[in-house]
């Protein structure tokens, strides 16, 4: 394989440092900039608007990472554009710019509109935006042909009115961005121990004695995690790092917040990695648990938990069965391993007694990634690694309220229980008929079944698969909104009209009335706590998104609503008490929330109360998938950048792969370059190949990389044409970013 450029230097360090000073004088300023990051995660501040990692109880003064830094900046930037701007950028020369200059012309500051058969966005009010809304889905035939889109950024508050809103208009059609990333994850652990989220706390971390990290770049994608694996690292925990490719910040990480770590000495992290090959996840776990199998026939008693698998467990012999017929020769062609390299897994887990997993988009944006992730809960439940101090499962989150999200509503396919209680809450029968998922959303709208689209934030066709497809459906609607803090790509692409509504970031202060407000979230380990920005608003223009969604629903019901949504806007407590109304395990929601670190919600499986239809988690057993390609195919995986937050691009070097100046780039194995005649820097065209469909795009230079032969990777969003819209995990219906057969051609 090839080797990238400094692979062996730590991640973070001095440079992380010196990025987050430059970064944040460009955006901001030193003074604002400073104001800025000594409130972000702190007790009294906001929370960052990047990732879902959580809080320590104990927090440092500077309690966030380089991308945090950059993210908070860059909300926060100086920059402003409005009617002025837009009136000397049709949006069709706008369409040409790249993502990263869209983003940096700066924030929204008032609400915009595009007429239908104009080039521009005007000047509108905040009045005659809602209004031409409000008369667009009156005059729907039907509430199924509106769409609500959610971001994961959104608040609880601005989340739980919105899906109220959606269906007191009388449809569940609420996608959100987790359909395009740990969907699966929630699929996956309901079936099998009744809760869709993890169940570990921060504090488990510093009693595991393993860790499995799965599918997962902390290093770029989640740096906070870090410092967590450094503490439990010092202590003596092993640390097992399953992925495609040898990333840096799996194998050393140098805190910045240390002397040491500041002069480039690093803390190693892994200690073993599996390179596996691209979707060789779930024949891996396979391989571990046979080898365990076989290690407990060797010494009965000894590797398994048999107490907490006849007690708390069902279905084990079908499994261990299943494991026991597989053949090794298989497991290692589809892990891309050899048995010795999973027997060292094997080892690892059967002498730890407190074993951790943690994933994320790498495991769950697969053809098999309900079935990968069940896998990961039988090895867990082998040790009865669930409902004990320092195990557990652990799918880490990118946005940062996404799973908060989707505790208060968010949902396409809601609970009975649930919607039984907004009925009593609120007086009106809410739906019952199952809505459209993300990719069903984008069907609905390319065969015009649905008019209307709303975004609560996101950047829907940035991050939604099939892209020439996706942007043809959302021209197909007779009105596209997006809630939005700057430009962004689905800005450009409309409908025969489109508004764009400016809302609050989580740096700014939000005044209801002349009264200080504070939303709240949920991270990733389900600690809800508040979150309260102090910085001016960019402009008297931009509205909260709460306020919004409230304007929203008086402009379409009027006085017709039983919902008082005056008083929910005015004041966000009394949101907060419809919450704790409606939602299990808010009770006292505002009282409890006051607390510096907020409250957990609980969930059975944290205590081996499994929320099943027998109280016991289920074993499961799953085939070997065979991922087959042809001699001239190979698998791409889409992956992101160190210098970006999901589809927010903060520049285009990636340090810690060694890419500067270009995002249009394939990563290939050395090997594979010299086989096929190919050289370093030279161009390709990438065709993805799904049921007969190819779909092309041009322009990506060959960058060699340290990935398994035959495996190739790109950049997130700009690969994202190549996903085929069809191909989706089975039940839970994710794109498949990380598993595309593709064939490289050369651009003549």
């Amino acid at each position: 394989m090839g080797r990238p450029k400094s692979e062996s230097k730590p991640v973070a360090g001095f440079g992380a440092l010196v990025q987050t000073m430059r970064h944040t004088l460009q955006e901001t300023g030193i003074a604002r900039g400073v104001q800025n990051l000594r409130h972000v995660n702190q007790d009294s501040g906001f929370d960052c608007p990047g990732c879902a990692w959580p809080d320590p109880e104990k927090r440092s003064l500077a309690e966030f990472c380089e991308n945090g830094a950059k993210h908070v900046a860059h909300e926060a930037t100086r920059k402003r554009i409005g009617a002025e701007f837009f009136a000397s950028w049709p949006v069709s020369k706008l369409y040409q710019q790249s993502d990263h200059w869209l983003e940096q012309q700066g924030r929204l500051t008032e609400p915009l509109c595009k007429p239908a058969g104009s080039d521009y966005y005007e000047r509108i009010s905040w009045e005659d935006a809602l209004e031409r809304l409000a008369v667009a889905l009156c005059e729907l035939e039907s509430p199924h042909e509106a769409v609500f889109y959610t971001s994961g950024r959104t608040s609880n508050e601005a989340a739980f009115l919105y899906q109220l809103f959606a269906r007191e208009f009388g449809t569940n059609n609420l996608p959100d961005c987790s359909h395009m990333c740990h969907e699966s994850s929630g699929t996956a652990l309901t079936e099998v121990i009744g809760t869709g989220k993890g169940t570990v706390s921060l504090a488990d971390f510093e009693h595991a004695d393993a860790i499995l990290i799965l599918g997962q770049n902390p290093g770029s994608n989640h740096p906070r995690m870090l410092t967590t694996l450094q503490a439990a690292k010092r202590r003596g925990c092993k640390i097992i790092s399953i992925n495609p490719i040898r990333e840096r910040g799996l194998v050393s990480f140098a805190n910045p917040k240390e002397l040491q770590g500041l002069l480039g000495r690093g803390t190693p992290i892994s200690d073993l990695f599996l390179q596996i090959r691209v979707g060789g996840d779930g024949a891996t776990l396979k391989g571990i648990m046979k080898e365990l199998l076989e290690m407990e026939q060797r010494a009965p008693g000894i590797i398994l938990d048999r107490v907490f698998i006849d007690h708390h467990t069902e279905n084990f012999d079908d499994l261990q069965a299943h494991l026991q017929s597989l053949d090794w020769s298989e497991i290692e062609t589809q892990s891309g391993l050899e048995r010795a390299e999973i027997r060292a897994a094997a080892e690892i887990y059967a002498t730890a007694k407190r074993v951790i997993a943690c994933w994320a988009m790498g495991l769950t944006q697969h053809r098999h990634a309900v079935a990968n992730i069940q896998d990961i809960v039988n090895l867990l439940l082998f040790g009865g690694n669930i409902g004990i101090e320092g195990a557990g499962v652990c799918p880490v989150r990118g946005h940062s309220n996404v799973q908060g999200d989707r505790t208060v509503g968010i949902t396409q396919k809601p609970k009975p229980a649930f919607l039984d209680r907004l009925s009593e809450v609120f007086g009106f029968e809410p739906p019952r008929d199952e809505g459209l998922n993300t990719v069903d959303a984008i069907r609905a709208m390319q065969e015009r079944r649905v008019k209307v689209f709303i975004a609560l934030g996101g950047n829907f066709v940035a991050a939604t698969p099939d892209t020439a497809y996706t942007e043809e459906a959302l021209r197909q609607c007779k009105l596209t909104v997006q809630v939005s803090t700057k430009l962004n790509r689905s800005h450009l692409v409309t409908g025969r009209e489109a508004l764009i509504l400016p809302c609050l970031g989580r740096t700014e202060r939000d005044l209801q009335n002349d009264q200080p407000q504070f939303v709240t979230v949920e991270n990733s380990m389900s600690v809800v706590h508040r979150s309260q920005g102090h910085l001016d608003p960019v402009s008297d223009e931009v509205r909260s998104e709460p306020a919004i969604v409230a304007g929203i629903a008086r402009a379409v019901f009027g006085d017709a609503s039983n919902t008082d949504w005056d008083a929910m806007r005015c004041n966000y407590d009394v949101i907060r008490e419809r919450i704790a109304d409606v939602v299990p395990g808010f009770d006292d929601f505002n009282a409890r929330v006051s607390q510096s670190v907020g409250f957990v919600l609980p969930s059975g499986a944290r205590t081996r109360a499994f929320e099943t239809a027998s109280g016991k988690a289920a074993f499961t057993k799953h085939p070997l998938h065979r991922l087959e390609i042809e001699a001239d195919q190979y698998l791409l995986m889409t992956i992101r950048s160190h210098n970006q937050f999901n589809t927010t691009i903060y520049g285009l070097d990636d340090r810690y792969r060694g890419v500067h100046g270009d995002r249009h780039v394939i990563f290939m194995n050395e090997r594979d370059i010299a086989e096929r005649g190919f050289h370093e820097g030279q161009a390709l065209c990438i065709t993805s190949h799904f049921r007969g469909e190819t779909r092309s795009l041009s322009g990506f230079r060959i960058f060699p990389y340290a990935l398994p032969s035959r495996c190739t990777a790109a950049y997130f969003p700009e690969a994202n044409g190549l996903v085929p819209l069809g191909s989706t995990a089975e039940k839970s219906h994710t794109p498949t970013y990380k598993s595309i057969v593709v064939t490289l051609d050369p651009v003549s």
